[in-house]
């Protein structure tokens, strides 16, 4: 409806008739200004008129009226409405469309806001936001030992960076410090806090949580990962098994059963009674407790069965050896460097009373040797025996049945025996003498 001239005492008294829910009048003074009245619950029970002031126009090109807000009445006063709509509808003889230009506005305000948002987001995803959130969410399915290593790793190579942005991370920054662990001595190191990284990195870039990785790219680390060819002789494993049996439980046992089975230290360790046979000839290792995902069955010799027959069972708790009697044992560090210890002084007492023969290397202590070693020396031992590689794998529980890849590092033994008659294979066995010196009934243990 058109009205007089627009008044401040006018638009005091301008409101919405009966029931309806909004009125609109224009100047006659102002061509194109508007007013609107319309009903608002302002505080929630009692009605309240709202007035706003806008500027109307017909778009040329579409022949459809336009309409913008000025503002609202009382913000802004009628002859600064009067002004604003002129100034508009002068953009609009120029050619322009301020409506347009106001959809611009809001899409680049918009836009700007998201802007602020994410990078309030970003500074607020911190490296130590992104460790936990790859602990909590996708470490949590692996295993204890990897994800428990790869949390420290990265904790302690980028102890500076925690506090800051995860995305903060340069490839600068990471090749920087991983060159810092080369340049210390720390290749392997180095090469598994790379590993960790990429692994972290690239689950949250998986997420959409973060765009780039600073890890990918990155050339492999020199020295990093050198492969272990380090097989226990005879002698060695007979001093070892005469060393575990100073222990006690539970590493004692846990240490004479990974001789005996060639298994993993994890594995071992976490032994469940309900994983074992009532008659102890088999161990049946679930999938969710080995390392490729795989069900993993193990016959026991008659050593291990032995061994296990010994272990003091706490009704109620399946865990076979611990410490806690709710978790697997740890501290193999110290029970290692005691089983050194005890190495040593044997070596060191037998010396005098051995043969020139034999004080060329044979009863000194194994020297830098590891628990994992064992599994290599196994496989070694049964390919210099003749047993076929795959068997020796499948009993490894790896994947693959071949000798590339990862068998390649543990298999050692040339197969001299199978190459010179198939018939000559047989059981590593030796004399009573030998027996009573390298631990007794070791030889027959593995598998």
């Amino acid at each position: 409806m058109q009205v007089p001239k627009l008044t401040e005492r006018f638009i005091a008294g301008f409101k919405p008739e009966d029931a309806a829910k909004d009125r609109l009048a224009f100047d006659t003074a102002t061509r194109g200004l508007g007013l609107r009245a319309y009903r608002t619950r302002g505080d929630g029970v009692t009605a309240v008129i709202e007035r706003v002031f806008l500027v109307q126009w017909t778009d040329k090109a579409t022949g459809r009226k336009q309409r913008v807000p000025l503002g609202l009445w009382g913000a802004i006063t009628l002859e600064q409405a009067r002004g604003a709509a002129q100034a508009r509808l002068g953009r609009v003889a120029q050619g322009l469309n301020p409506a347009a230009e106001r959809a611009a506005a809001k899409t680049a305000d918009d836009a700007s806001r998201a802007a602020a948002a994410a990078a309030k987001e970003t500074a607020r995803f911190t490296l130590t936001g992104l460790i936990e959130d790859w602990a909590k969410l996708h470490l949590a399915s692996r295993r204890m030992r990897y994800s428990t290593e790869a949390e420290r790793a990265l904790r302690h190579a980028f102890a500076a960076h925690l506090a800051k942005p995860a995305a903060a991370l340069t490839h600068e920054a990471v090749t920087g410090i991983l060159d810092r662990q080369v340049g210390a001595g720390h290749a392997a190191m180095a090469a598994r806090t790379m590993a960790y990284g990429r692994a972290c990195y690239g689950w949250a870039v998986k997420r959409r949580r973060l765009t780039l990785n600073p890890f990918a790219g990155l050339p492999s680390i020199e020295g990093g990962a050198p492969a272990r060819d380090r097989v226990l002789t005879d002698a060695e494993i007979g001093a070892v098994w005469r060393a575990a049996s100073t222990l006690g439980e539970p590493f004692g046992p846990v240490m004479k059963l990974l001789l005996l089975t060639a298994q993993r230290r994890e594995e071992v360790a976490g032994l469940r009674w309900s994983e074992l046979a009532q008659d102890l000839a088999t161990w049946t290792l679930p999938s969710a407790r080995t390392k490729n995902a795989k069900a993993h069955v193990v016959h026991l010799s008659q050593p291990a069965r032995a061994l296990l027959g010994a272990v003091q069972r706490v009704e109620g708790r399946d865990l076979v050896f611990s410490t806690t009697g709710a978790t697997p044992p740890s501290g193999f560090s110290r029970a290692k460097a005691t089983v050194d210890a005890a190495m040593a002084k044997e070596a060191a007492g037998n010396l005098p009373q051995r043969s020139e023969k034999h004080d060329k290397g044979d009863n000194r202590p194994a020297s830098g040797w590891r628990f994992h070693d064992f599994r290599r020396s196994a496989v070694t031992w049964l390919a210099g025996a003749g047993f076929p590689p795959h068997v020796a794998d499948k009993l490894l529980n790896h994947v693959t049945g071949s000798i590339g890849g990862v068998a390649a590092i543990y298999q050692r033994g040339e197969f001299l025996a199978e190459r010179e008659s198939p018939s000559r294979i047989s059981l590593a066995t030796s004399t009573p003498s030998q027996q009573q010196h390298d631990g007794g009934g070791v030889e027959e243990g593995f598998g």
